[in-house]
């Protein structure tokens, strides 16, 4: 409960805040007042490409309140500085008010997701000045109280949550990361930019294509900075490898490759039993159906399986895939899309396992005068024949780009790549998104989330055409993956990897997906209602990516 020295406290720093806009006071009073009388859920305002959102519990409490406390509670000096300022609309002032929000002027960052890659983003939030690490979200208690007590061990606050939905009521939090499983992490976006949150969420940012364009729209609605995992795009040395691509001196762009070929080979099978007591199942699922709990999916081969995952193209793969599509100017989505391959796992029954994703997939993206060709490979770094490889090259009219040579036609000696203008980043992908939520400027984003999106889908089309596929035998070759010498290739090394694990070519077969027609535009399939089914998902209520953001 507030005290009366509090309330006391309180009213002067109203006093404070109003002495410091006197010239402005009358307006800024009179546009939070009208701001808050005529709000609906949630109303927002800008100055100086700076939003701050004024939240429909604070509203309610405002218009409702019939004591002294609570009116004094919502007009603190900080809630004055981030609700009177953001309504004056039309002025322009170069004053400690446009800030972002936090205890002297720090950003504050949950990070939701901290068993994996989510201890990456407390460490890099961790280190910069002005950020505080303010609140650790995770189903898994044992997860959640590991990596607090770092905290409490260094005499740090840090609050912790289960379920991100509380999470998300605290006002007191800027930014979010998210580094859950996939399959959640366009829900607790969208969910993040309603509540008035900037988002860095890992890749893929989304589990489907659908969820996927609803983070662009949320990102958008809201006003929130929206940075995505696919670090890459801060990088010099790949800006100026496409900047090379894309100059014309060596001719037309006519394949652009990516390879994801690490470690994935059988993960066996884990009985069903029950989950243990610290972790909460149902939250972990998400908009995930209802089903048993097992060990191949907690904590990290969840990657493997249709409901969580989109196998390691989505996984790993993504990165190399955004790489790809960078290097064709002006991409957005193909036309068509035809993919290939299987699940082929060394041990018992057969070559299977419990996962359901290919660890073997190419995939075959049509962008009219250029093709984006994609390699999984997961039976790879047990034997010299078949290396890990995680890379892009780039095939053009005069010769290729590879390991950031160029190689000539007919010649296997590298030459240093043509000097070209590109933008030079001094950031990388953490710092870059702080310095854009500070700045309030989307265009200076490495990785925003129309770009993350993008890329996404392309693992989710590539997954589509593979899962409508039929099987067919391994001597059987098909015209619908083209003529293309690369792509050509490509098939034949895939098929010729499973050599790794003893497979008979004679008793085998492989997935041969169907080439479905694509509308960028729309970014639905044409005439293909299966196809379509698969862009989206049934969720499970409450965890729902709902159509209208």
């Amino acid at each position: 409960m507030y005290s009366e020295e509090s309330e006391i406290l309180e009213f002067s720093n109203l006093i404070l805040a109003i002495a410091f806009v006197f010239d402005y006071a009358i307006i800024l009073l009179l546009s939070v007042f009208i701001s808050l009388y005529t709000a609906k859920g949630a109303a927002e305002i800008s100055i100086d490409n700076s939003v701050l959102a004024f939240g429909e519990a604070e509203t309610i409490q405002f218009n409702k309140s019939s004591n002294r406390r609570l009116t004094m509670k919502l007009i603190t000096r900080r809630n004055f500085m981030k609700h009177s300022m953001a309504a004056g609309i039309g002025l322009t002032m170069a004053s400690p008010f446009s800030r972002v929000r936090g205890a002297n002027n720090d950003i504050r960052v949950a990070v939701v997701g901290i068993n994996g890659r989510g201890s990456s983003h407390i460490k890099e939030f961790g280190k910069m000045s002005g950020v505080r690490v303010a609140a650790l979200c995770d189903v898994d208690r044992k997860v959640l109280d590991r990596r607090a007590k770092a905290f409490r061990d260094r005499n740090e606050k840090v609050d912790t949550y289960v379920d991100v939905r509380e999470l998300l009521e605290d006002k007191n939090i800027d930014a979010v990361g998210i580094a859950t499983t996939n399959h959640s992490h366009s829900l607790i976006t969208v969910w993040a930019c309603q509540a008035g949150k900037d988002v860095y969420v890992e890749k893929p940012c989304s589990h489907n294509v659908f969820e996927g364009r609803k983070c662009v729209d949320a990102a958008r609605k809201y006003k929130r900075i929206v940075q995505h995992g696919t670090q890459s795009r801060a990088s010099n040395g790949w800006a100026h490898q496409i900047a090379a691509v894309q100059s014309g001196k060596y001719g037309k762009l006519l394949v652009s490759k990516g390879y994801c070929c690490k470690p994935r080979w059988s993960i066996g099978f884990k009985p069903i039993k029950t989950p243990p007591k610290d972790l909460d199942f149902n939250i972990w699922l998400g908009p995930a159906p209802l089903q048993p709990y097992h060990e191949n999916l907690v904590h990290y081969n969840w990657h493997w399986f249709w409901d969580f995952g989109s196998g390691d193209m989505g996984n790993q793969g993504v990165h190399q895939i955004d790489i790809a599509r960078w290097a064709i100017k002006d991409a957005t989505l193909p036309k068509s899309v035809i993919s290939m391959g299987g699940r082929w796992v060394e041990g018992p029954n057969y070559f299977k396992d419990q996962a359901q994703t290919p660890n073997q997939e190419l995939s075959i993206f049509d962008y009219g005068q250029t093709l984006l060709v994609f390699e999984t490979r997961g039976l790879v770094g047990k034997y010299d024949d078949f290396p890990n490889k995680v890379a892009n090259e780039f095939y053009l009219e005069e010769g290729a780009i590879i390991e950031g040579k160029f190689y000539p036609n007919g010649s296997d000696t590298g030459e240093p790549l043509v000097d070209v203008d590109y933008p030079r980043r001094s950031e990388g992908n953490f710092e870059n998104f702080i310095s854009c939520v500070r700045s309030r400027k989307r265009e200076d984003l490495c990785a925003d989330i129309l770009e993350a999106h993008l890329s996404s889908a392309l693992c989710h089309l590539g997954n589509i055409s593979y899962r409508m596929g039929n099987e067919v035998p391994f001597g059987e070759d098909s015209e619908a993956l083209g003529d293309d010498k690369i792509v050509r290739d490509s098939v034949k090394t895939v098929l010729e990897n499973t050599k790794a694990i003893g497979l008979d070519p004679s008793r085998s077969t492989y997935r041969l997906g169907p080439k479905l027609e694509f509308n960028p535009q729309t970014e639905k399939f044409v005439d293909n209602q299966a196809a379509n089914e698969l862009l989206t998902r049934p969720y499970r209520k409450p965890f729902v990516v709902p159509k209208q953001v």
